[in-house]
């Protein structure tokens, strides 16, 4: 009974994950690649954002999926190259939400800096390269994950080491003792540091928009304010995806120093920990789709918002 509940809890869940996550980021990336094609460009913070929507819907195809189809009984489905592949797809799109948040959170801060002249120099410098930034990042974590593509294999009936992760449908066998706290260091390594970095940038975000709004307070804003005041509302969607992010990551690293506190882990708290650090995927494009002003000019339901309240406008104006 104990164990269907936990089944039935964890198909919810990421059944959930999956309605919410998926539909979402692929709306995002089909708006922004659509203007892409048809506007021939895309503002800089739009093209991090549609690689934070492509690595999300990735992280829920290679984890969320196999969760999912774990969770409603069915059982060894993939052959050693398919294991390979969604484990190495995992990993490296889960490192990738870590860095494009982080990336997204530092461009916002440069664009909220002083206009200095080195300041000035970055901003042009990283805005006529976010592309290459980007392919700089897939690169740093393909190169943490090559163990994915030597130790994975197909669960079967083969005798593995005691440095092997049991995953649903595949083994992750390290091998050696080195081999395991070599992979571990260096994931641990970029996850606090781009973790701290995000953060870092997100409290300078928050200190200029304290700063800005004792600056505007009383004051009549004129068009050069009302741009100024997209910037920092665009700044505070960013601040609020990293405290998502972190909040997440927090719950991710607390549950796993706790099961190195114990000698045999509950499914449950396995469950969970994967639950929590997939969860970012489906809520940052709903926080994204809420926020974007891009975004909001162009989904349907927004457009007919508009067009009611243009047509409400005109009768009043016609009525006086």
């Amino acid at each position: 009974m104990e164990l269907e509940l936990r089944l039935i809890f964890k198909a919810i869940g990421f059944f959930s994950l999956i309605a919410i996550g998926v539909p979402s980021n692929v709306i995002i990336l089909a708006i922004f690649t659509h203007i892409r094609i048809t506007e021939k460009k895309l503002l800089p913070s739009n093209t991090v954002l549609t690689m934070l929507a492509l690595v999300n819907l990735l992280v829920i195809f290679s984890k969320g999926f196999p969760q999912a189809i774990h969770s409603i009984g069915i059982r060894n489905i993939l052959n050693d190259i398919e294991c390979k592949f969604i484990s190495f797809t995992y990993r490296i799109c889960r490192g990738m939400t870590i860095c494009v948040t982080c990336f997204l959170s530092c461009n916002q801060c440069i664009i909220l800096a002083p206009p200095t002249k080195t300041w000035l120099y970055l901003k042009q410098k990283v805005s006529n390269n976010i592309e290459w930034i980007l392919v700089l990042l897939w690169c740093i974590n393909g190169a943490i994950y090559p163990s994915c593509f030597l130790h994975v294999r197909a669960i079967a009936n083969y005798t593995t080491s005691k440095y092997t992760l049991h995953l649903e449908f595949c083994n992750h066998d390290f091998m050696t003792f080195d081999t395991y706290v070599a992979n571990g260091v260096a994931i641990a390594l970029r996850d606090f540091f781009f973790v701290g970095t995000m953060t870092l940038a997100s409290c300078y975000i928050v200190f200029m928009l304290h700063r800005h709004r004792k600056q505007v307070q009383g004051i009549r804003s004129s068009d050069k304010n009302n741009g100024k005041t997209m910037e920092y509302k665009a700044s505070r969607a960013v601040v609020l995806l990293v405290t998502i992010y972190v909040a997440l990551f927090g719950i991710d690293s607390s549950i796993w120093i706790y099961t190195l506190t114990v000698s045999r882990v509950s499914p449950v708290i396995s469950d969970a920990r994967v639950f929590f650090g997939t969860l970012y995927a489906a809520l940052s494009p709903i926080v994204i789709l809420k926020t974007n002003k891009k975004l909001k000019t162009v989904l349907p339901c927004n457009t007919k918002k508009g067009l009611l309240q243009s047509t409400d406008s005109s009768t009043n104006d016609t009525s006086e």
